[in-house]
């Protein structure tokens, strides 16, 4: 499997705990806010091959906790089951990031026992879901289907799994409706987190805009009836 990123150690992308980063390429939503468009089409070289990564980790062991897939899309990836299995297998444990558009691979790795936490990304209110992520009709079926899935199988204590739903946001395509929306989708979760929008060179689209703190409490404060905890990232 060829890898395209590896952060080698993060406090960040695994909540309480000390983990590295792996990036895999390839996505099948196009969002024009994407921080890692470079491995959008999985095109851009690679860096290392699981091989390579399985050295990496024995040498880490005892170092880190943890280590984080994301993307692009890492359910994409029809190897990554049996990578998850050799990392579990070594002793760390595994976080997923999604844009829970793959809902039977997901159910995969969760009765699998190969994940501890999943991190979902929210795009947008049904209603502006496909413009957000550059694909104008997109169906939403799997999103929902996820969002069920997630919500009802992490109460389930024997699972032992931990998820967050997240969205980043942008002027360009947010508003209060859109939390709305959102929070009528993720209704139930244990937890949601907005994010601050950064723009960055790989950002495939020039001029797009972050909403300053106060606004984003004013959308925080729209979900919060809805979920378990709120929380804002970036400021």
């Amino acid at each position: 499997m060829n890898i395209h990123g590896l952060q080698k150690m993060t406090l960040l992308d695994f909540p309480g705990k000390v983990a590295c980063t792996v990036f895999l390429g390839g996505c099948d939503m196009r969002c024009p806010f994407c921080h890692n468009w470079e491995i959008v089409d999985a095109s851009s070289p690679a860096i290392m091959d699981e091989t390579e990564l399985l050295k990496f980790l024995e040498g880490r062991k005892g170092l880190l906790d943890g280590v984080a897939f994301t993307g692009g899309e890492p359910l994409l990836r029809r190897e990554l089951p049996e990578l998850m299995k050799q990392i579990r297998d070594m002793g760390f444990m595994i976080k997923l990031d999604t844009n829970g558009n793959h809902p039977d691979e997901l159910v995969k790795v969760v009765e699998a026992g190969l994940v501890d936490y999943v991190a979902m990304d929210i795009k947008n209110s049904p209603e502006r879901y496909g413009e957000t992520i550059g694909l104008p009709g997109f169906d939403i079926s799997n999103i929902r289907d996820n969002v069920n899935y997630i919500i009802g199988k992490g109460r389930e204590s024997e699972t032992g799994f931990d998820y967050e739903f997240r969205t980043t946001v942008i002027k360009q395509f947010h508003d209060a409706d859109s939390f709305k929306g959102i929070a009528e989708m993720i209704k139930g979760a244990d937890k949601y987190f907005l994010q601050g929008f950064v723009d960055r060179d790989t950002v495939p689209y020039s001029g797009l805009e972050a909403y300053g703190k106060d606004e984003m409490m004013t959308f925080s404060d729209i979900v919060r009836p809805y979920v378990g905890s709120v929380g804002i990232r970036g400021f």
